[in-house]
């Protein structure tokens, strides 16, 4: 609890693929003890990263203790979602003495500060403070752009240029709402880059935040929790894009669906057609589960652009199908019928 008596919440933020869940579970794994408490928001028809932060292992952290919204945007679904979570959450018998919120990669943070100051909510819980975790190689290739090279030599001829991208509106409200900006993936940066990128977000902060350089979000909770921020009372210094709509904005640019996968022989062969569908079509992130053949766990993957990672995170649940599912998120437009067939591919070849 903070001097007020009100419960500390810490907001996630950041682009597709940043890196929010490591980073979430890096604080839940070094929480000493303390009970936090974890809104998920996930973008698409299942919840994959839930799951991740579910299957952690780590202890004291129970299934009541990760609360999963799946019914679209945080910031679009306040009063539907988000605020019916939060008043469960503080009714508790034993309610949590930290909130942690991860917003999906499409979140605005300037409406979910707003809701903060809903009476329900502004007398029990303060906003800590806003992290936003960058993905470095991603910003550095200018992902976030239709025409990334073009657009990337105008940001180093000058760095206040606006872009009319929505992708570029969505990182960069993101980044000046933050209190702390996590520059993640920094170890798959070269120093120039890593310079210049450091130069470029400092030019879109409006005011002075501290820039944390990280690798796989390992960074000391004593450095991302108890920045005091209020940022609910701070919402002047935190300008949006989407000011001058109240509040209401669209994602009609973005699109997902789910791919069911079977059990596989060859977890290569698959990520090979993830990456290769993820080159091929304007698809922003994949990420999911699937069965391995004589694996008892089961194993995740996830992926933006060629960098895709994988790992066996936990045992199947006794009795569940061993069927897997890949969520991919993308640019609306998306020939789903073309991603399927390359991703799952015809007759056996994602097997061995």
């Amino acid at each position: 609890m903070t001097m007020e008596g009100r419960i500390p919440a810490t907001i996630v933020t950041g682009f597709l693929g940043a890196g929010k869940t490591t980073l979430v579970r890096h604080i839940l794994e070094h929480a000493g003890g303390r009970r936090i408490a974890v809104i998920v928001n996930e973008f698409g028809a299942l919840g994959i990263d839930g799951d991740i932060l579910r299957g952690c292992g780590i202890t004291g952290c129970t299934e009541d203790d990760i609360v999963e919204l799946s019914n679209g945007c945080l910031c679009c679904t306040v009063a539907e979602g988000f605020l019916p979570t939060m008043q469960a959450l503080l009714d508790r018998p034993n309610p949590p003495e930290r909130i942690l919120i991860e917003t999906s990669g499409l979140a605005l943070p300037k409406p979910l500060l707003k809701a903060f100051g809903w009476p329900a909510v502004r007398s029990r819980v303060t906003v800590d403070g806003v992290i936003a975790v960058v993905d470095g190689p991603a910003v550095a290739a200018g992902r976030f752009a239709d025409d990334p090279e073009a657009i990337a030599r105008q940001r180093l001829a000058d760095p206040s240029v606006a872009h009319e991208n929505p992708l570029s509106e969505v990182y960069e409200d993101q980044l000046q709402a933050a209190d702390l900006v996590v520059l993640n993936k920094t170890d798959l940066l070269g120093e120039t880059a890593l310079e210049r990128l450091r130069a470029e977000i400092a030019a879109l902060l409006p005011r002075a935040v501290k820039l944390v350089p990280a690798r796989e979000g390992r960074i000391d909770p004593m450095v991302l929790l108890g920045l005091s921020a209020a940022a609910e009372d701070d919402l002047a210094s935190r300008p949006s894009h989407h000011d001058a709509m109240d509040g209401a904005h669209e994602h009609d640019d973005f699109e997902s669906f789910v791919v069911a996968l079977p059990e596989i022989d060859a977890p290569e062969r698959l990520l090979a057609r993830l990456r290769a569908a993820s080159e091929a079509h304007d698809i922003l992130r994949i990420k999911g589960f699937v069965a391995v053949r004589g694996r008892p766990l089961r194993l995740a993957v996830q992926g933006v652009g060629r960098r895709f990672r994988q790992e066996f995170d936990r045992p199947w649940s006794e009795g569940a199908a061993r069927e897997g599912h890949v969520v991919v998120i993308g640019r609306t437009g998306l020939d789903r019928a073309t991603i399927i067939a390359s991703i799952t591919g015809p007759g056996p070849e994602l097997e061995a």
